[in-house]
């Protein structure tokens, strides 16, 4: 069953380029010879590892635990022997402890012990077992966002995937569906709620068909606009609600959940496996074969651009995750975490490299916000060091990072960095 969507004012549109990797199935890569899993990979404190240099550990196996309310257990991904737990660079920055285990070749696995009656606090306790996080990029604790401190009505399941280039959560959709409606099940019983809106973006007519053909699930044929996948503008998209400035989804009555998040939801309660492993896009016009490839978390970047027949010589910029939200790479040298769903490489011709110039004042940064916003101000606050104007004049902390303004800039500002260093230094300051 259809339902009627809204639209939300402002974005902007892009040209998609998701037919280079939407054609191709997910693959599924062996263990590779060695990971480097990350202990912050998630939205607030990281995790404690629970294991030693010289220990030999298995696929699934608990290497670190959540250290509070807010953390996330992490998983090994192959079976091998621990070698190092030290800190290693991040691909966004900074650096974390990593556990670095080298496989051993058997790909032994160590599953979770099988749920007994599913009930809302069985279901809980599993995905805070297994690891769960939103794997739309955000990372937040999966079972935290599934205890809401207001009553919810509404579960909207993320399938917009409006970012440019990236086909994951597309091809997961086509082709596990099944295992994706179970995941989605288990999700509105942890939340006690029967109202679920599948939201798929109309690029994906045949995800849009398959969803439509579920007892008990409404679809929302959302327009294609970025940045539709946005929390808030889905929840107006889907519902008409507003979530205000400062305020959650959970405030008015809905929680939304990345359909990659719902297939990990099915794979902990049903098969017993943490979250090991998630389907990363590899595309971009400098790259030889774009594909969806499942693979092991820690894997290298560098393993999954081989992958795919590594890069073509005029190979310019590499991106962890999308254009509009990524980050630029300085190097291949990182491993993949729970919520990398893409590495890009793009050529000059599609890579903005140009210096940025002074600001020329045209407004088209505020004209396409999708939070109404004034990036540009926001942008002039922080370079004068004066971020509580750029708090209170701007917006900076109701900015989501979207992207919009600094695509349509002429100018060439960097004004999502310039936000992200506006929001760390108020971050500072309350601390």
């Amino acid at each position: 069953m259809k339902i009627k969507t809204k639209f939300f004012s402002r974005g902007v549109h892009i040209d998609d380029k998701k037919s280079l990797s939407s054609g191709s199935p997910i693959r599924e890569l062996s263990a590779p010879p060695a990971v480097e899993i990350a202990l912050s990979q998630h939205i607030g404190k990281a995790a404690v590892p629970v294991v030693a240099v010289g220990d030999v550990v298995d696929r699934g196996q608990l290497i670190a635990e959540a250290d509070g309310a807010v953390s996330a257990n992490v998983h090994a991904s192959i079976s091998g022997k621990v070698v190092a737990i030290e800190k290693r660079p991040l691909p966004r920055g900074g650096s974390c402890d990593c556990v670095v285990i080298e496989g051993d070749g058997s790909d032994r696995v160590r599953t979770l012990p099988p749920l007994g009656e599913l009930t809302r606090e069985s279901v809980i306790g599993r995905i805070r077992e297994a690891g769960i996080v939103g794997m739309g990029g955000a990372g937040f604790p999966t079972a935290v966002k599934l205890s809401p401190r207001t009553p919810v009505d509404t579960l909207i399941v993320n399938g917009a995937e409006c970012e440019p280039y990236l086909t994951c959560d597309y091809r997961l959709m086509i082709e596990k569906t099944d295992e994706l409606v179970r995941g989605i099940r288990l999700l509105a019983l942890a939340l006690g709620v029967e109202r679920i809106i599948v939201a798929i973006e109309k690029n994906k007519p045949d995800a849009i068909a398959k969803f439509d053909a579920v007892q008990g699930m409404a679809v929302a044929e959302l327009r294609k606009r970025y940045p539709m996948g946005s929390e808030k503008h889905l929840i107006y998209a889907c519902t008409g609600r507003k979530v205000a400035p400062g305020k959650l989804p959970a405030d008015v009555g809905v929680v939304v959940q990345n359909v990659a998040t719902a297939f990990a939801v099915y794979e902990a309660v049903e098969l017993g496996m943490p979250l090991t492993s998630r389907v990363v896009t590899v595309s971009g016009e400098a790259i030889q074969v774009p594909a969806n490839l499942r693979a092991r978390i820690g894997t290298s970047f560098r393993t999954l651009l081989d992958e795919c027949g590594g890069e073509s010589d005029d190979a310019s910029v590499y991106i962890d995750g999308g254009p509009m939200m990524g980050a630029t790479l300085l190097s291949t040298d990182y491993s993949t975490r729970k919520t990398d769903s893409g590495i890009l490489v793009l050529t000059p011709r599609q890579a903005s490299i140009s210096a940025p110039t002074a600001c020329i004042h045209c407004g088209r940064c505020a004209e396409v916000c999708p939070m109404h916003l004034l990036p540009m101000d926001i942008d002039f606050y922080t370079l004068a060091e004066d971020y509580a104007a750029a708090r209170d004049r701007g917006g900076a902390l109701n900015c989501i990072e979207c992207g919009s303004c600094a695509y349509v800039c002429p100018a060439n500002r960097a004004l999502v960095q310039s936000i992200q260093m506006c929001k760390k230094k108020l971050r500072e300051v309350k601390s």
